[in-house]
């Protein structure tokens, strides 16, 4: 994708960046007479696909793919030591790399070489963390912070993931408690090795993390969360056993020492690490935000790049946003002051308490509900897995973020949840939420990821699979796309411009912080400023972006990337131009922008 054309639906104040092709892929070939190859590519896509599942006990559950032939890993968590399963899984992706390679584009039919690129260029980006920087993660680099570890990810995994119905399941549910100690000393071990290293989260959020952790380790073993979860769950289900006496002992005996050792660690290493915020303190700072960019947005935009595309579209947002606030009598100070002044207006609030949550939540589902009736109109394919809407869970809402998506079960067994981060209610005024909820649940992330999950036509390593550049765009396309459909009400649609502004300063923001120095002080005014949020909603999101590089970029390349694409499909086509059918390049899966345009293109003259 040329960076120039890119550009055409922005600013024209952008328009004349330089241009640089996106990372080149196998060219579109004739058709194959027989196709020959697809049953070897196929083939081959299992073989990983399942070595992946044995490999990842926790993968396994996600998908609920944990029973029949692999009913053995409901018991396991993945507690290799990190650094060797970094080094044992970058020679399985090299040997995966070579295979796939060696299937020629030729012998492969129209769907065989699509699913050929998307993978390729899926487990080639996926190498570079290890193969060139020695970590697990470009864009998350840090072993241990406020979002990221065992002991956040972990309980929460156990709570959603892992389905509880009749005893084999509880006694599952026991053995991998007992392994969640292995895994918090794993992290421990990797973190160590790490800040040796030089990779060794700021300050601020250390203290975050050990704020959480003390949290989780506060409670007595019988009142933690995780074994909350188990009583709760065999109770409902009326499984009998002494599982409180059971799980507690595991708790007590195995996690809180692990815990207590890892907050050990953090506290020593606390006054060690580095000054600043960004990813420049890291060693090779700038090539792993480099590097961290390219996987989150699939381009080869510069820092510099986004970071002007980013006020340019700030500045465009401001000025819509400045007439609707006009037209609802807010017409003094800016637009962030005005939108500011909006957030704390008595009627656009919920009670910042338990009856508000659940008010607030009652809310979300009513828009989803409303959303579907309208799907029809501009959706030839409606996903039919459920979504649920929960809150965060409370022992980690200090340092997750505002809202996230986790997807169904493959098979059916759990529902997608979407969750919404109530700390304070206060964070999410009535007109911010249906732009949320659409660029969550649907036409968002729920309807993207469900319809190709459900796909019969892209392999099930793709389904596993993911370009945040593609789902974040699609999601704030939906927003956009919900504005088409007509579900903003009044006021709503500051709240639908605000989301766009607010994505529009994040590549601001995030290129700020990664590349000019900004502090993370400096980048929370910043937020606040621009998009009027409160200040613990924004200095969060900021602190993610510190911890996280890069993938804030991701929401509006992505969303100029797709709107781009219909607006030459419609060029293309003219009066054939079905927008239902144009929805339909979503049961081919996520794909990285440059496939993306290809793909669309290559419909569009088919058509």
């Amino acid at each position: 994708m040329d960076r120039r054309s890119f550009l055409t639906v922005s600013s024209a104040s952008v328009a004349g960046l330089a241009v640089s092709s996106a990372p080149s892929l196998a060219a579109p070939a004739k058709p194959a007479a027989k196709a020959g190859g697809d049953a070897k590519l196929n083939a081959l896509f299992k073989d990983i696909f399942q070595d992946r599942v044995r490999r990842s006990p926790e993968l396994a559950s996600s998908l609920g793919l944990d029973k029949g032939a692999n009913a053995d890993l409901k018991a396991k968590l993945d507690v290799r030591p990190i650094a060797a399963a970094r080094s044992e899984d970058l020679a399985i992706a090299r040997r995966n790399i070579a295979a796939i390679r060696a299937v020629a584009p030729a012998t492969l039919s129209d769907a065989g070489r699509l699913n050929r690129d998307v993978v390729l260029y899926q487990i080639e980006s996926d190498t570079v963390a290890a193969g060139k920087f020695g970590i697990d993660s470009v864009q998350r680099p840090y072993p241990i912070m406020q979002q990221g570890g065992s002991y956040f990810a972990t309980p929460d995994f156990l709570n959603t993931a892992h389905t509880i119905n009749n005893a084999a399941d509880a006694e599952a549910y026991l053995s991998r408690l007992s392994l969640v100690g292995k895994s918090l000393d794993n992290d421990s071990q990797e973190q160590r090795a790490q800040a040796a290293r030089g990779f060794l989260a700021p300050g601020w959020s250390i203290d975050l993390t050990l704020g959480q952790m003390k949290k989780l380790r506060a409670a007595s073993p019988e009142q933690n969360t995780m074994v909350d979860s188990i009583v709760g769950r065999t109770a409902e289900k009326n499984i009998p056993g002494d599982w409180r006496r059971r799980a507690a002992a595991i708790v007590g005996g195995s996690i809180y020492p692990a815990l207590d050792r890892q907050i050990a660690l953090m506290e020593r290493l606390r006054p060690t690490t580095k000054a600043g915020d960004g990813a420049w303190r890291l060693p090779q700072g700038d090539a792993i935000y480099a590097a961290a960019l390219e996987q989150a947005t699939t381009t080869k935009f510069t820092p510099d790049e986004v970071h002007k595309l980013g006020l340019a579209q700030v500045a465009e947002l401001s000025a819509k946003l400045d007439s609707i606030l006009k037209g609802a009598g807010y017409t003094k100070g800016t637009v962030g002051e005005r939108l500011a002044a909006l957030n704390v207006s008595p009627a656009q609030l919920y009670a910042n308490d338990d009856a508000g949550r659940a008010a607030l939540i009652a809310g979300l589902n009513q828009g989803v509900k409303a959303m579907y009736e309208r799907l029809p109109r501009d959706f030839a394919t409606l996903p039919t897995q459920p979504l649920e809407i929960r809150r965060v869970p409370p022992e980690i809402q200090d340092g997750a973020s505002n809202g996230y998506y986790n997807r169904a079960a493959l098979d059916g067994s759990r529902p997608a949840i979407y969750f919404i981060n109530l700390k304070d209610t206060g964070d999410w005024p009535k007109y911010s939420l249906p732009s949320l909820t659409y660029h969550e649940g649907v036409p968002g992330h729920h309807l993207q990821i469900s319809l190709a999950q459900e796909s019969k036509d892209i392999p099930t390593l793709r389904k596993i699979g993911g370009f945040s550049a593609y789902s974040e765009g699609w999601a704030l396309y939906s927003e956009q796309l919900a504005d088409e459909l007509g579900a903003y009400r009044d006021i709503e649609r500051a709240g639908y411009l605000q989301s766009f502004l607010f994505r529009a300063a994040r590549l601001v923001i995030d290129t700020g912080l990664h590349t000019k120095r900004w502090s993370r002080e400096q980048a929370t005014d910043y937020m606040i400023a621009t998009t009027g949020f409160a200040h613990p909603r924004s200095q969060r999101e900021v602190e993610r972006y510190c911890t996280q590089i890069g993938q804030a970029c991701s929401y509006k390349i992505g969303h100029i990337a797709w709107t781009r694409a219909r607006e030459q499909a419609q060029k293309t086509l003219g009066a054939k131009f079905d927008i239902k059918q144009f929805h339909e390049i979503l049961k081919e899966g996520a794909m990285p922008l440059t496939i993306l345009e290809r793909r669309i293109a290559e419909r569009s003259r088919r058509a």
